[in-house]
C-alpha cells in the first residue's frame, strides 16, 4: 500500500462505478504491506543503522558524566544486594579505574524507581560476560542504553508502518528519531529517560496492534455473517495485557510514565467504542463497558500495577535497602509472620514512596541547564552533560570535547508544524491516527507545566519524542499523497510532495552530521566545536544572560 493510503484513510472518496465495493475487511481492517518481509528488513536495517550510531566509540568519554553518577552506582549496587546501597565520595573515580570495591554499608536513598536501573545493571552483565569485555566498565553501563535506543528505533519503523501502511514511512520514521540528538545522546549515557521512552513507545504500539486485531476480528466475523450490531466478547486481549506489562516497567523506571497510561487507558477504550460504533451498534455503551472498558482497566492498570510492585522485589524482599525496617513490629502480634512480614514490607514501601514524593515535591535547583517546558520545542537550554577543553587529538594544540544534549534542531522545529498539521487534520477528519500523536505528544509535555517551580531539564521531552516523529512522517505522508481527489494535479503534486519529503530527510541527515561532534565527544577545534552551537544559551544556558 502506497503514501496515498494516509490520504484516502483522511477523506475517502467515491469508487468509480466499475470498480468492486470495498470488502469489510479492506475497509475496517486493511492489511500491512506486503511481502511482509519487506517491512521487517527495513526496520532491522533501519535499527542495526541507529545502532552503530550508538554503540560506536560507547567508551567516550572514558569516566563516568552526569547523572551517570548516580544511575550506574545504583545499578551496580542493585546487581549486588538487591538494593541502592550508599557509596563512598571516590566511587566515581573507582568504577572509572574499574574497582568495585567503593561502599559503605548502609542502604541508599533514592528517587526514582529500580526498572531502569536493573536495566543498566543486565547490560552491565551481558557486557562483562563477552569475550572482548570487563565488569564495571563505562561500556557496560552504557550498553544498555545504547541497545534499548537501537530497540526503540525497530519499534518505531513497525509502529509507523502499522499506522501508515507504508514500509517507506515507516523506514523514515526510525531513520529521523535515530538522527535525532538527544535520543542520540541520552542512549549513550547512564540514565533511566531512554528506558522510559522504550517501554511507552512498546506500551503505545502494543495498544495499535490490539486496535488492529480487534476490528480484524470485528471484520471477519462479519463476513462469516454475524449479526455485527449483537457482538458482545471479542476474545482475549493478549496485546493489552502485554501493553499493560510495558507500562508497568514504564512506571517502574520513572512515575512521570503515569500520565502516559492515563491517556493511554483511555484511548484505548475510546478506540473500542468506536469500532463498535463503525460496525453498525447503535447503542453500544452496555456492551462497551462490560466487554471492553472494564476489562480493559485489569489488561492495563491493574497489570501495570502488578508489574510495578515486582520490580521492587530486591528491595522487599532484602533486609538491608533505605527504610526497608520501617514498619518492623507494627503488625498485630496475633498475624502469623507470613502475613505480618508482607504487611510491614509493604508498609515501609509506602512510607518510602512518600519520602520520594515529597523530594519531588519540594526540589529546587539553581543548575545552568535547566529549562522550562515551553522551551523544549525549540530547543531552547539543551543540557551540556560533559565538556573538555584540554582533550588531545587535534594537530593544532588542544581540542575540545562535549556532550551536548540537544535534539537535532530542524527535527524538533518540523515537529511543531507537524504538530498544527495534526490537530488540523483531527479536527477537519477525526483521523485516529493524528488524535493518537496528539493525545501522545499532550501527556507527555503539558502535565509539566503544572508545575512551574520544579527544576526541569530537556531531556524530560524525550518521552514524547518518538510520536512528534511520527507527526511528522504523518503530514509527509499527507504531502506526498495530495491530489488524488484531483487526478488533473495529481501528478505534479505528488512531484512536489516527493521532492518535500527529500529536501526535510536531507536536512534531517545533513543537520545531524553538522552537530555529530558536539553530541559524541568527538574532538574538534575549539573554533570549530563553537560554531555547531549557534546560541550562547547552547554553550553557558541560563548563565549565558
Amino acid at each position: 500500500m502506497t503514501t496515498t493510503a494516509l490520504h484516502s484513510e483522511a477523506a475517502p472518496s467515491s469508487p468509480p462505478a466499475s470498480a468492486q465495493p470495498p470488502t469489510l475487511r479492506s475497509r475496517f481492517a486493511p492489511g500491512l504491506p506486503s511481502p511482509w518481509w519487506l517491512g521487517w528488513l527495513g526496520a532491522v536495517v533501519v535499527a542495526l543503522f541507529a545502532g552503530a550510531l550508538r554503540f560506536f566509540n560507547l567508551d567516550q568519554p572514558e569516566r563516568i558524566y552526569f547523572d551517570e553518577t548516580y544511575y550506574a552506582t545504583d545499578a551496580y549496587a542493585l546487581w549486588e544486594f538487591g538494593y541502592e546501597h550508599d557509596s563512598l565520595d571516590e566511587s566515581d573515580q573507582l568504577l572509572s579505574q574499574g574497582d568495585p570495591n567503593i561502599w559503605t554499608g548502609t542502604g541508599d536513598f533514592i528517587v526514582h524507581p529500580p526498572v531502569g536501573k536493573w536495566m543498566i545493571a543486565l547490560g552491565d552483565w551481558l557486557y562483562s560476560i563477552m569475550p572482548f569485555g570487563s565488569a564495571v566498565t563505562p561500556e557496560g553501563w552504557r550498553v544498555a542504553s545504547a541497545l534499548a535506543g537501537m530497540i526503540s528505533v525497530l519499534i518505531l519503523v513497525r509502529l509507523a508502518t502499522r499506522m501508515t501502511r507504508s514500509v517507506l514511512l515507516g523506514c523514515t520514521a526510525g531513520l529521523v528519531l535515530a538522527l535525532d540528538g538527544l535520543h542520540f545522546t541520552l542512549s549513550r549515557i547512564a540514565m533511566v529517560d531512554i528506558f522510559l521512552t522504550l517501554w511507552i513507545l512498546a506500551g503505545f504500539t502494543c495498544l495499535v496492534i490490539d486496535r488492529d486485531k480487534t476490528r480484524e476480528r470485528l471484520a471477519r466475523l462479519g463476513e462469516a455473517g454475524t449479526e455485527l450490531a449483537g457482538v458482545g466478547w471479542l476474545g482475549m486481549r493478549w496485546w493489552r495485557l502485554a501493553a499493560g506489562l510495558c507500562f508497568g516497567l514504564a512506571i517502574g523506571t520513572k512515575w512521570s510514565a503515569l500520565f502516559f497510561v492515563a491517556a493511554f487507558g483511555l484511548l484505548t477504550v475510546a478506540w473500542d467504542y468506536g469500532a463498535r460504533r463503525s460496525v453498525g451498534q447503535q447503542r453500544p455503551l452496555g456492551r462497551w463497558l462490560g466487554f471492553d472498558a472494564v476489562p480493559a482497566f485489569f489488561q492495563t492498570v491493574v497489570v501495570a500495577a502488578i508489574v510495578y510492585l515486582v520490580s521492587w522485589s530486591g528491595w522487599l524482599f532484602t533486609r538491608g535497602g533505605y527504610n526497608r525496617d520501617y514498619a518492623d513490629g507494627l503488625a498485630p502480634d496475633w498475624l502469623p509472620s507470613f502475613v505480618s512480614a508482607p504487611f510491614e514490607a509493604l508498609v515501609s514501601l509506602y512510607n518510602y514512596h512518600s519520602r520520594m514524593m515529597n523530594f519531588h515535591s519540594g526540589l529546587t535547583s539553581d543548575h545552568s541547564y535547566i529549562s522550562a517546558p515551553w522551551e523544549w520545542l525549540v530547543m531552547r537550554t539543551p543540557v551540556m552533560f560533559h565538556y573538555d577543553g584540554q582533550a588531545a587529538g587535534c594537530d593544532t594544540g588542544n581540542c575540545v570535547t562535549s556532550v551536548v544534549s540537544i535534539g537535532t534542531p530542524v527535527i524538533w522545529w518540523i515537529s511543531i508544524l507537524a504538530t498544527v498539521v495534526m490537530f488540523g487534520w483531527w479536527i477537519t477528519f477525526r483521523d485516529w491516527r493524528a488524535g493518537a500523536v496528539l493525545l501522545a505528544v499532550a501527556a507527555g509535555w503539558l502535565p509539566w507545566f503544572a508545575y512551574p517551580e520544579r527544576p526541569m531539564f530537556l531531556f524530560y521531552a524525550l518521552p514524547f519524542l518518538p510520536f512528534l516523529v511520527l507527526a511528522i512522517v504523518l503530514m509527509l505522508g499527507l504531502v506526498m499523497g495530495a491530489g488524488e481527489d484531483s487526478p488533473r494535479f495529481a501528478p505534479y503534486l505528488r512531484a512536489l510532495g516527493g521532492v518535500v519529503f527529500g529536501v526535510v530527510v536531507l536536512l534531517i541527515i545533513a543537520h545531524f552530521a553538522y552537530l555529530y561532534p558536539v553530541l559524541a565527544a568527538y574532538p574538534v577545534p575549539e573554533e570549530t566545536w563553537r560554531d555547531r552551537l549557534w546560541f550562547d544559551v547552547w554553550v553557558y544556558g541560563r548563565d549565558a544572560s
